[in-house]
C-alpha cells in the first residue's frame, strides 16, 4: 500500500491525462481564478453621511439594490446554530424590517425552528453584486405570537400559504411523487381557504445589536461601516476591509 504521507507529498499530476480527478480540480481552479468580481461601476458611499441609526440605510440600500435590477433584493442568508454550538445557514426572504427588528417567518418544528427555540440568536447577510455592497446583522430572536404569525401569512401570496400547508419543512421525505400529492392537496386547499390557519407558521424578529453595511470597491479600498448597539444607543465605527 502506498504512504498516505508519501501521496500527500507527491507533485499534483493535473496534467496527465491518466488522472480525470486532478484534471477536473484543476479546471475548477481555473474557472474560480477567471471569474470576474465587480466588472461594473459601482456606488460611493460617503460613511460621513449615514443616518444615526441603521434601518433607515439599510432600506435606502435595499431600494437602491432593487432599482439596480437585483434580482430578489430582499432575499437573506441566515445563520443559526443548535445547542450544541453547530451552525447551518439557509436562504429565506425577509418580510419586514421596522423598529422592532428584521423579520422573517418559519414553521416552528423546521430546523431553523428548532435552532431559534434552543439558541435564540442569529445573524442576517444580504448581498448585492450589481452595487457591490452587503450587509450583516447579528442580534437576538424572539417568536412573535400566533395572530401575528398568522397575519404575517395570510399577507403574503396563495404560493407561500400552499408552501406552509404542505409542512414537514426539514423532516425526511420518502419520495418526489409524496411531495407533488401534498403540494398539489395544498394548493387546492389555498383558493378554496384563503384564510386556512397553519399553527405552527411562526413571525421571528431578530432585534439588531450590530449592523454592519460593506462598500465593495473595485480597487479592494472596501468601505466598512459598523453600527453596535451599546449603552441603550448606536454607536459607528469603520472597520478595516
Amino acid at each position: 500500500m502506498a504512504d498516505p504521507a508519501a501521496r500527500q507529498n507527491a507533485s499534483p499530476a493535473s496534467d496527465s491525462p491518466d488522472c480525470p480527478d486532478d484534471d477536473a480540480s484543476h479546471a475548477f481552479r481555473e474557472l474560480l481564478r477567471g471569474l470576474r468580481v465587480w466588472d461594473t461601476e459601482l456606488p460611493s458611499f460617503d460613511p460621513a453621511q449615514v443616518p444615526a441609526e441603521p434601518l433607515p440605510l439599510f432600506r435606502r440600500w435595499l431600494r437602491e439594490a432593487a432599482e439596480a435590477g437585483v434580482p430578489e433584493p430582499h432575499t437573506m442568508s441566515l445563520a443559526t446554530a443548535d445547542a450544541a454550538g453547530d451552525p447551518s445557514v439557509r436562504t429565506l426572504m425577509l418580510h419586514d424590517a421596522d423598529e422592532r427588528g428584521w423579520h422573517f417567518a418559519t414553521h416552528r418544528g423546521s430546523r431553523k425552528g428548532r435552532e431559534l427555540a434552543a439558541r435564540p440568536r442569529a445573524a442576517l447577510g444580504f448581498y448585492w453584486a450589481a452595487v457591490g455592497r452587503q450587509i450583516r446583522v447579528r442580534g437576538t430572536v424572539t417568536a412573535a405570537g400566533p395572530e401575528e404569525s398568522a397575519a404575517d401569512l395570510h399577507r403574503r401570496s396563495p404560493g407561500a400559504l400552499a408552501a406552509a400547508l404542505v409542512g414537514h419543512q426539514s423532516e425526511v421525505l420518502g419520495s418526489l411523487e409524496e411531495l407533488a400529492h401534498a403540494s398539489d392537496a395544498a394548493w387546492e386547499r389555498a383558493r378554496r381557504e384563503p384564510d386556512a390557519p397553519v399553527p405552527s407558521w411562526t413571525l421571528y424578529v431578530l432585534r439588531a445589536e450590530e449592523v454592519e453595511f460593506f462598500q465593495g470597491d473595485a480597487q479592494r479600498r472596501h468601505v466598512r461601516l459598523n453600527y453596535r448597539y451599546t449603552g441603550g444607543r448606536w454607536e459607528k465605527e469603520l472597520l478595516w476591509p
